[in-house]
């Protein structure tokens, strides 16, 4: 692996999170230490309200810590997110039915002020990255579920920002499309080196995906495991059913069990 892929890209040290509610303070990350490098695939998993989303948001400025200290490439989230340093995809497409899928993507680049033709030229590139070359001129509607998803990682890469954050974009789709996404995700990985974190709920797409998983705990949300995963890069969904797999696949299980043992 190159070199430059060692730099580190998202570091959180005693990351803290709580959020005021009518009900009183609600803790949802504690004590969270974590450094991202330059390229990793990192998926974050554990059950629902463990702040997997949580630090996600807080890494994209959209939720602010309430104590220790969180950096993107070297700066405050806020000051990452006026670098545009990032793209996001979120769970729903959240696609405008009114606009074309060109349309939809070439959004951020029409509020960042890019001439028409360096947006038809960006549209055209990262649908090929997407392989949906030709459905440019379609709507939403005419599309399906993964391919209206596939279309909101264009948009999240339409201006070429070096970190994708991913939250759980594939949650509501079938296993067989899933299974194709996961596919193609490790594909665009691989072609353009960004570095990627991804929220999931499932144990086998952490696996197949990541170079790292992030284990978490019930909350307040804690890191129980951090798993290097010693997989090539270079992954068929064959890989699934290796005992390196089926080992990463049981360590993420027993780290999930520990975590709530914990409570």
């Amino acid at each position: 692996m190159k070199d430059n892929f060692a730099a580190p890209v998202i570091e959180a040290k005693n990351l803290q999170l709580v959020f005021q509610t009518g009900d009183g303070p609600v803790q949802a990350l504690k004590d969270v230490n974590l450094v991202i490098n330059k390229g990793d695939f990192v998926s974050f998993i554990g059950p629902s309200g463990c702040g997997k989303t949580t630090f996600l948001r807080a890494i994209a400025a959209l939720e602010h810590p309430t104590g220790g200290t969180l950096t993107v490439n070297g700066m405050t989230p806020d000051q990452a997110r006026q670098a545009r340093a990032y793209g996001y995809v979120f769970q729903a497409a959240g696609l405008y039915p009114w606009r074309t899928i060109a349309k939809n993507i070439s959004l951020p680049l029409e509020i960042m002020g890019f001439s028409k033709e360096e947006q038809a030229a960006r549209v055209e590139r990262v649908l090929g990255l997407v392989e949906l070359s030709g459905f440019g001129n379609k709507y939403p509607w005419q599309l399906s579920g993964g391919m209206q998803q596939r279309a909101s990682i264009a948009r999240a890469l339409a201006f070429d920002a070096d970190i994708l954050l991913m939250d759980e974009p594939f949650g509501a789709l079938d296993e067989i499309v899933r299974d194709r996404l996961n596919e193609e995700v490790l594909k665009l990985w691989n072609r353009t080196g960004k570095t990627i974190g991804f929220v999931t709920h499932s144990i086998p797409e952490a696996v197949y995906l990541s170079t790292k998983i992030v284990v978490m705990s019930p909350r307040p949300g804690r890191i129980t495991d951090v798993i290097d995963s010693p997989l090539p890069r270079e992954r068929p969904l064959e890989i699934r059913d290796s005992r390196e797999f089926i080992e990463i696949a049981h360590r993420v299980r027993e780290g999930l069990r520990a975590g709530h043992s914990d409570e």
